[in-house]
């Protein structure tokens, strides 16, 4: 799975539109856009990990490298 797939999956589960994250992280919707339709789209480290916030992952489960979605706080 891409990133993308993680993060669409997360909005899905905790019911949250695209444009909803975009507005309240400052990330343009288009980018949502772009990662639907070409899913391994290059992304920056800031956005990444603004989602991850908003979303309360970690970015390491946004890039597939654990398949534990919770922060450890």
């Amino acid at each position: 799975m891409e990133y993308s797939d993680y993060i669409l999956a997360l909005l899905e589960q905790r019911s949250v539109s695209a444009y909803r994250l975009a507005k309240e992280t400052g990330i343009s919707e288009s980018l949502f856009s772009k990662w639907k339709s070409k899913p391994t789209s290059d992304i920056s480290a800031a956005n990444l990990s603004k989602i991850a916030d908003y979303l309360g992952c970690s970015v390491d489960y946004l890039l597939g490298r654990t398949d534990k979605p919770k922060v450890n706080r």
